[in-house]
C-alpha cells in the first residue's frame, strides 16, 4: 500500500504543475496566441493537453521508479534535478503566454532541455526504464523548443 501512495504522489505531483501552470496560462490561447503568426509545423491546440497530460504522468512514473531504486545520496539529487526541471517546465507557459517574452521564453526552454537531458542520464543511471520514459518529454521539449524559435522569429 506504501508503494501505490507514492506512486500516486509521485504522478500527481507533475500533473498538478502542469494543470496549474495550464489554468493561469488557458485565458492567453484563445486570446494572444491565436493571434501570433505560426510555423506550418505547429499543432492544432487541441493536441498540447493530452500529450502533456501523457509526459507529466511518465515523469511521475520514471520519479517513482528512481526513488524506489535510489540510495540516500542519489534521492537528494534525484528530487532537486526533477524539481528544477519541473519548476522550469511550469514557468515556461507563464513567461511565454502570460508575459509574452518570446524570446525569454525561448532561452529558458533551452536551458530546461539541458537539465532534462541531465535528468535523463541520472535517472538512467540508477534504472534504466527510469531514464528511458524520459525520452518522450526530451523530444516533445525539442519539438516545443523549435515552434517557439520560429513563434519567436514570425512575430
Amino acid at each position: 500500500m506504501k508503494n501505490y501512495f507514492k506512486l500516486f504522489i509521485c504522478i500527481l505531483i507533475p500533473l498538478l504543475a502542469g494543470g496549474i501552470s495550464g489554468f493561469i496560462t488557458a485565458e492567453n490561447i484563445p486570446g494572444w496566441y491565436a493571434t501570433l503568426n505560426k510555423p506550418s509545423f505547429n499543432p492544432p491546440n487541441y493536441l498540447f493537453g493530452p500529450v502533456w497530460t501523457i509526459l507529466y504522468f511518465l515523469m511521475g512514473l520514471s520519479l517513482f521508479i528512481v526513488l524506489k531504486n535510489s540510495n540516500k545520496e542519489q534521492t537528494k539529487s534525484v528530487i532537486i534535478i526533477f524539481a528544477l526541471q519541473l519548476t522550469l517546465n511550469f514557468f515556461w507557459s507563464i513567461i511565454f503566454f502570460n508575459f509574452k517574452l518570446l524570446g525569454l521564453a525561448l532561452a529558458e526552454i533551452m536551458f530546461m532541455w539541458i537539465i532534462i537531458l541531465y535528468m535523463i542520464v541520472k535517472f538512467y543511471s540508477i534504472h534504466k526504464l527510469a531514464g528511458l520514459l524520459q525520452i518522450p518529454y526530451l523530444l516533445w521539449v525539442s519539438f516545443a523548443t523549435a515552434l517557439n524559435s520560429a513563434i519567436w522569429q514570425l512575430n
